[in-house]
């Protein structure tokens, strides 16, 4: 499969609200086609942890979280690359995430996207969230979250409703990452 390039921040699908999938075709192989090229993009970026559709061009209502991010390594800041497949978890996917529940309480948080680069800011988000949505077998599930999980559900369900994190961001520097 040829993996997807990653759409950066000029491009006006980012800035489009991302159309919902009806129920009954989550489980058809279009979808599936496009999770599966979400979560390839995904895995072509060592520092990448979440992705929403409309970043590989898709203005559809769908994010996938790389599994990663549960990891012990990720979460002490390791290098990622050495870790055997077999060790991660596989990626979360969401279809139609709506955020049913924040915590009132908050944190500015260092932030970066993968079509934003290599801008990165603080921004201002809930340190929990709860999430309703599909996944990709199109079952409906509830997920509470906090911490790095709950800021991912916060920044991908932006990039749903055409919100960029530099949109609301404070200071932005640009920090090439060490490859």
């Amino acid at each position: 499969m040829v993996v997807k390039k990653i759409v950066q921040k000029e491009n006006k699908v980012l800035r489009q609200i991302a159309k919902e999938i009806p129920v009954r075709e989550i489980a058809t192989l279009k979808t599936q086609k496009i999770v599966k090229e979400m979560s390839a993009a995904l895995k072509s970026q060592s520092d990448g942890v979440a992705i929403a559709a409309p970043q590989i061009g898709y203005p559809l209502s769908i994010f996938v979280v790389s599994g990663k991010i549960f990891h012990e390594k990720f979460l002490r800041g390791e290098d990622m690359r050495k870790v055997p497949e077999n060790e991660i978890l596989n990626d979360l996917v969401f279809i139609n995430p709506k955020i049913s529940k924040l915590s009132r309480e908050k944190d500015w948080v260092p932030e970066g996207c993968l079509s934003v680069r290599w801008l990165y800011g603080q921004t201002h988000r809930s340190k929990k969230a709860t999430i309703t949505a599909y996944n990709e077998t199109g079952k409906k599930f509830v997920r509470g979250a906090s911490g790095l999980l709950a800021q991912v559900f916060q920044h991908e369900t932006d990039h749903l409703k055409g919100i960029l994190f530099i949109d609301h961001a404070k200071e932005i520097k640009e920090e090439k990452l060490k490859q």
